[in-house]
């Protein structure tokens, strides 16, 4: 296994210390960052990236806890903010402390953005992140896509799509065919552009088949079009209403869904994480 490089949704959580946003979709079990660095020390991995959950909504304590414990040298975060209320302080700070991007969730919480509510958001919160030069990372469904197209080029910032680009495949007849799917091709023209990124993460959360055939044509164009450059594995640990899933089988396929070619194994799953978060 070459990967050195993990994402995961940090929930080093104490139910006192850290109490969940008002609203919280989901009340997760007690991960510890001990657990986790087991986890990432039987994958062989070494960094990790640490993703702010939506349960805790802009309250990143736990997060950054766990990321002061890792330290720098191993450790990064993606944070939430308000964009209305956020100050240059907290975000310099928060720098020093590795984080290197901010988390816009709308799909864990069934939202949906007219093209004119995602125009004004993704701007205010380019505009903010840009002198950090930090990463926007967006988790929205894949249609989606198709209004980003026209967004990202002026936003001046590096994206990261969460989990495939989020597509609806279940109940989908055509999705052998990825490009079938509304706002792939969309999705595929910005990681052709170098600014935007795609993480191949959560087979789980997009199809229900334990093989992942249904994801299999979709992801290996993805690797096709992108595996060199900006396509990037992440474990999704602890895979929040799916704990206890062994993630191993994933990481096979997706060295299969790479050809087992040891060039684009070493970007998708190291090289183009460390350029992406400069870790």
């Amino acid at each position: 296994m070459i990967a050195l490089q993990m994402h995961q949704f940090v929930r080093t959580t104490d139910p006192v210390k850290y109490t969940l946003a008002e609203g919280a979709q989901y009340i997760p079990k007690t991960h510890l960052l001990s657990e986790a660095l087991k986890f990432e020390k039987s994958l062989g991995l070494r960094n990790v990236v640490l993703v702010q959950p939506s349960i805790y909504g802009t309250d990143n304590t736990c997060m950054l806890d766990a990321l002061r414990a890792l330290g720098p040298n191993h450790g990064r975060a993606v944070v939430t903010f308000d964009p209305e209320t956020i100050d240059p302080e907290t975000l310099q700070h928060w720098h020093q402390l590795g984080v290197r991007g901010v988390r816009v969730n709308t799909q864990s919480i069934g939202k949906r953005m007219k093209e004119e509510e995602m125009v004004t958001i993704l701007h205010k919160y380019a505009d903010i992140i840009r002198p950090y030069n930090w990463v926007l990372q967006l988790y929205v469904p894949l249609d989606a896509v198709i209004i980003l197209e026209k967004i990202v080029p002026k936003l001046g910032v590096t994206i990261c799509l969460d989990h495939f680009g989020s597509p609806a495949l279940n109940g989908h007849s055509h999705f052998e065919d990825p490009y079938s799917l509304p706002g792939f091709q969309s999705l595929v023209n910005l990681l052709l552009q170098g600014t935007t990124y795609v993480k191949l993460s959560a087979p789980y959360r997009i199809c229900r088949d334990e093989a992942w055939e249904d994801l299999e044509p979709l992801a290996k164009e993805l690797v096709r079009v992108a595996g060199m450059s900006r396509a990037v594995f992440a474990s999704d640990w602890p895979h929040t209403r799916f704990e206890g899933l062994d993630i191993k089988p994933y990481i096979e396929a997706l060295i299969e869904w790479c050809g087992n070619d040891d060039a684009l194994i070493e970007r998708v799953f190291k090289g183009n994480a460390e350029t992406l978060w400069g870790v």
